[in-house]
C-alpha cells in the first residue's frame, strides 16, 4: 500500500478501472484518487482549463458560486481580507465578494501566479472548484492552512463523491483534470486531523474555520 495523498494515512487501495485508468481509495479518509500516472501534463493541463467559462457577469454563474458566498459572508466580519485561491480565469468569486465590501488576494498556478498573496494571512481563503485538482492534497491543505489567520474560514466547493455505482459514469471523473475525488466524510476526516471546526452548509460546500 501507498500513502494517501490527502491525509497522509498508508491506505490507498485499489478501486476501479475505468477506461484505462486506475483509482485508488483510501481506507481511512475515503477519497478517491486517480492514479498519478494517468494525469496530464502541465501543458495539457492548462490548455483544458482555458476553455473554463467563469464569467463574472453571467447570473446563472453567480447563483452556482452563491451556494459558498452565501453562507461564507453570513459567517463573515464586514471587510474582511479573503484571498481566492485557485481563482481561475474570471474571477467571479473574487468580484462577487469584493461587491460585498471585503478585500481579495487572488492566487492561481496558472492565471495569477504571484507568489506574494502566499506570504500573507487571511480571514478566509476561497476554494471552489479547485480541490478536485491538487496533486498533493494533504500538502495543498497544509499551504490553507497556514494562509489562515487563528479563528479563519476556508471555503471550500467540490461535488462531493457519493454512490460508488456511479462512479465510472460520473460527469466529475470524466474531466480529465480531476485527480482527487472527495466524500463529506473525507473532509470531516480532515477537518479532524487538523483540529478545524466544519459545517456543510449546502450541497458540495464546506465551510471549515481553523482553530483561534
Amino acid at each position: 500500500m501507498i500513502a494517501c495523498p490527502v491525509c497522509r494515512a498508508a491506505a490507498l487501495r485499489p478501486f476501479l478501472v475505468v477506461e484505462a485508468k486506475a483509482y485508488h481509495r483510501c481506507a481511512s479518509c475515503s477519497a478517491t484518487v486517480l492514479d498519478p500516472a494517468h494525469r496530464l501534463d502541465h501543458a495539457a493541463e492548462r490548455a483544458h482549463y482555458r476553455h473554463h467559462e467563469n464569467d463574472a457577469g453571467d447570473p446563472r454563474y453567480r447563483r452556482f458560486l452563491a451556494r459558498l458566498a452565501d453562507p461564507l459572508q453570513a459567517r463573515l466580519a464586514p471587510a474582511s481580507t479573503i484571498l481566492d485561491y485557485g481563482c481561475g480565469p474570471g474571477p467571479a468569486l473574487a468580484a462577487m465578494l469584493a461587491e460585498a465590501g471585503h478585500t481579495l488576494s487572488l492566487y492561481d498556478p496558472f492565471f495569477a501566479p504571484d507568489p506574494a498573496p502566499l506570504t500573507q494571512r487571511y480571514d478566509a481563503v476561497t476554494c471552489t472548484e479547485v480541490a478536485e485538482h491538487f496533486h498533493d492534497p494533504a500538502g495543498e491543505f497544509d499551504r490553507l492552512d497556514r494562509l489562515l489567520e487563528p479563528g479563519g474560514l476556508l471555503a471550500l466547493m467540490t461535488c462531493f463523491q457519493t454512490d460508488d455505482a456511479r462512479f465510472a459514469d460520473w460527469h466529475y471523473r470524466r474531466d480529465p483534470t480531476h485527480v482527487v475525488f472527495y466524500r463529506e466524510a473525507t473532509l470531516r476526516h480532515l477537518a479532524a486531523l487538523r483540529g478545524w471546526a466544519i459545517e456543510v452548509p449546502a450541497k458540495d460546500v464546506a465551510i471549515l474555520q481553523k482553530r483561534p
